[in-house]
């Protein structure tokens, strides 16, 4: 099976996050079929293993991993492919039909040619989409610990870079994720006998405008949600709020939690409220080795690659969790702006980039484990 052919199936039988039963069977048949070994992993995960023909006792134990998700989005597809999603309200919006299509061509090619000294781990991992992170639960089976990994590289296909180009950023690129949530609880009653009121409209309103004081342009924090159920009339006695918070370091992440702390703190002693914060603490930052990307850009160049620095994106991505264990790349693919915006129904990115993305990973495996 060639990888278009693969990246199709998968988009024709889109599943969602630690949903991807069948997308877990039919990629360790698809790998079966190509002789190449593999086992389960975090459920609906699958980590393919390739030893290099080169490896000697002395270089089985360094590795390279090689990872892409599997999970679709909840979005209702609009496209009007041919293998368009026949999973209703479910589609792979996001490219991860793409990312695990691009690892199986490598592993094909790698598996005819595995012309390395060292142990490749082809990782399809589940859930990226939502908490928390299938990233984690690879990690907590600790499958790579008897293992030097040289390097974990991982990839996301990029609308805004046209088919051929390269994206790539040292150090610090992606931000961590929080789920922030806050229910103040006051003393309602009639609008009009503010008096007896310990009013928790106010105090959400009062904390809203704290909060979003601490935006930066290395930190954003967002309130999406508000409900207080009252009424023209009626001053409820409990608003709830909901929101996120992006970083791009672990120590100002820590800083922030304590802080936002503070506020709420601070701000119930002006009201004479009481606020339940609750903090879900997501996916941490994807922070790339600069000597890995210096790599990629050369090889990058040697197959004919554009290759452009990316700026720092607020948008969180599990893969920050394999960044804080291993020297790390995390890079993009250019797929076309004619692909269209990922995460909407008619996201359609260009295929040739599937060919690109595995022979640059080939690249990258040959020297990190010659």
């Amino acid at each position: 099976m060639n990888a278009i052919d693969f990246r199709r199936h998968l988009h024709r039988h889109p599943e969602l996050s630690f949903e991807e039963h069948q997308t877990a069977t039919f990629i360790r048949e698809a790998l079966s079929e190509e002789g190449i070994e593999h086992r389960p992993i975090a459920s609906t995960g699958t980590l393919a293993i390739i030893r290099g023909r080169k490896t000697t006792p002395q270089t089985a134990h360094r590795a390279v991993i090689l990872r892409a998700d599997i999970d679709a989005l909840p979005i209702e597809e609009q496209t009007g492919l041919d293998f368009a999603s026949e999973n209703r309200g479910v589609m792979h919006a996001c490219g991860h039909d793409m990312h695990a299509a691009t690892l199986f061509g490598t592993l094909c090619a790698l598996k005819a040619n595995p012309d390395f000294a060292g142990t490749l781990f082809g990782l399809f991992q589940p859930g990226e989409e939502c908490n928390p992170g299938g990233a984690s639960l690879v990690l907590k089976e600790h499958p790579f610990e008897d293992y030097e990994v040289v390097a974990c590289i991982g990839e996301h296909v990029e609308w805004q870079l046209e088919v051929g180009t390269i994206g790539l950023k040292a150090g610090k690129y992606m931000a961590s994720s929080d789920e922030l949530r806050f229910t103040v609880e006051g003393a309602g009653g009639h609008g009009a006998m503010r008096h007896l009121l310990k009013d928790p409209i106010a105090a959400a309103a009062s904390l809203v405008r704290s909060l979003l004081a601490l935006n930066d342009t290395e930190q954003v924090l967002s309130i999406g949600h508000i409900e207080g159920r009252g009424a023209t009339n009626v001053v409820p006695d409990k608003v709830y709020l909901e929101g996120t918070l992006r970083t791009f370091s672990e120590e100002n992440r820590r800083a922030l939690h304590h802080e936002i702390a503070r506020r709420v703190a601070e701000n119930d002693t002006l009201h004479g409220t009481s606020t339940r914060f609750d903090l879900s603490h997501g996916y941490p930052c994807v922070v790339n080795d600069q000597q890995l990307v210096e790599l990629a850009d050369a090889l990058a160049r040697q197959e004919g690659l554009h290759t452009v620095p990316l700026e720092l994106r607020f948008t969180a991505e599990d893969f920050g969790f394999y960044t804080l264990h291993y020297p790390s790349l995390f890079f993009r693919l250019g797929v076309g702006k004619a692909a269209g915006r990922s995460h909407t129904s008619l996201f359609n990115p260009d295929e040739r980039a599937l060919d690109i993305g595995s022979k640059l990973m080939q690249q990258l495996v040959f020297t990190l484990l010659k």
